[in-house]
């Protein structure tokens, strides 16, 4: 798990090549993750945020935080010192995650599975980009598939929108985040922040050998429709075109060793959530977001009951044939959402919800559905207010429809 990067590493010699290395990355400082060597400070600076250690004893100490936030914050500071003793780089911090995740998986899922990372070596760098249904789950559960099988973890793209608060940023930025600039204002200053991005993604595959995450669109797919942005397409390309003069769109593909990533919840925490923003985007055409929601929702995400999980990793587009005409956005967009749509794991739900919408009968298959699943549908269903249960179905039916061609995105 450890970065490959020679800025990574504080033990690495100080010659020529890590020199010109630390200088090229400076270009990086204010979106790339951290350092091993920024790690002491920025654990010493959580140890005493006390928005952060608010946040814990609401969670973990909520009769003493009420009645004693001064000594609920100085028992949550003394827990994460001691929780934090030992880790001095990234490595050793998302070793700590990595057994959070274990954890989360024992107790919130019914288990967790993964197919195609056989097809991968774990010596190559690859830009994964994936299907995006939970805020910090889907790479957290790709980093974790990584990690199990011997693979160094990923640099995950987050929005700047997600860093509300600076413990958040740190916390994410530990963990190998780096920042992509959704709040820029101004045509110049976003272009400017999105070569930046590109050239960073770039960098991490090419120069540093390091794989990256990146969702396959901005946001959630809250209604459960999976496509692919072309824009996004456009931005990674933007790196080689400054850098290296080649337009070509293939060659950047190629180059960047694109991984489709499909990731399936038998049951999403926020599904009700979610539900009551499509609601409103249709009743009232806007939807107004509670102070901290989204921190709210990776907090929802974490520790609500999922089901099954399932992940999926596609064929890197590197690996398609030189006549493959990856010579548009729109080419790259199709070919990763037909993998990412074809490989997309099916659960009851699905076809259950499908089955209760009748949107299309000829494509419900309750075959493998037995009457545990029935009933813990059922279950999950009699706990959506009445008003939101179309959009709750939607989210779960949508899948199916979408690989069939018949959806209709309403999220956005």
């Amino acid at each position: 798990m450890t970065p490959r990067s020679v800025t990574d590493d504080s033990s690495a010699p100080v010659n020529s090549n890590n020199a010109e290395a630390a200088i090229d990355l400076d270009r990086f400082a204010d979106i790339r993750p951290y350092h091993d060597d920024e790690v002491a400070t920025v654990l010493a600076r959580l140890a005493h945020d006390s928005e952060l250690l608010n946040a814990i004893t609401r969670y973990r100490l909520p009769r003493l935080a009420r009645l004693a936030p001064p000594l609920a914050r100085a028992i949550a500071s003394f827990r994460l010192q001691r929780e934090m003793r030992g880790v001095a780089t990234i490595r050793d911090f998302q070793l700590r995650i990595a057994d959070y995740m274990a954890h989360m998986i024992s107790r919130t899922t019914q288990g967790f599975s993964v197919e195609g990372l056989d097809r991968l070596s774990p010596n190559e760098a690859y830009l994964f980009i994936g299907n995006h249904r939970d805020i910090a789950l889907d790479p957290a559960f790709v980093n974790y598939a990584l990690y199990v099988k011997g693979h160094d973890t990923v640099r995950i793209a987050i929005g700047d929108n997600l860093l509300q608060k600076p413990f958040v940023t740190d916390l994410m930025r530990l963990n190998k985040s780096f920042i992509v600039p959704r709040s820029v204002k101004g045509k110049r200053a976003m272009l400017a922040a999105y070569q930046s991005l590109s050239g960073y993604i770039r960098h991490s595959i090419t120069d540093d050998n390091h794989s990256v995450w990146l969702a396959q669109r901005e946001g959630r797919a809250k209604d459960g429709v999976d496509r692919t942005d072309s824009a996004i397409v456009k931005m990674l390309c933007m790196a080689r075109r400054i850098e290296e003069g080649d337009s070509d769109i293939g060659n950047a593909v190629r180059e960047l060793k694109i991984v489709p990533v499909s990731i399936s919840y038998e049951y999403d925490p926020c599904a009700i959530n979610k539900a009551r923003e499509l609601h409103a985007r249709e009743t009232d055409g806007s939807y107004q977001k509670v102070e901290f929601e989204d921190i709210l929702s990776i907090v929802a995400g974490i520790t609500g009951d999922k089901g099954r999980v399932k992940l999926v990793f596609g064929t890197p587009l590197s690996a398609a044939p030189e006549s493959a005409a990856f010579d548009t956005p729109d080419a790259v967009a199709n070919e990763i959402d037909r993998q990412v749509l074809e490989n997309y794991p099916l659960f009851p739900s699905h076809q259950l919800a499908l089955a209760e919408t009748g949107l299309a009968p000829d494509l419900v298959d309750l075959a493998a559905v037995t009457p545990e699943d029935r009933e813990r549908f059922q279950a999950r269903l009699a706990e959506v207010p009445e008003g939101l249960q179309h959009w709750w179905l939607m989210q779960y039916a949508n899948p199916i429809l979408n690989r069939a061609g018949r959806a209709q995105p309403r999220d956005d």
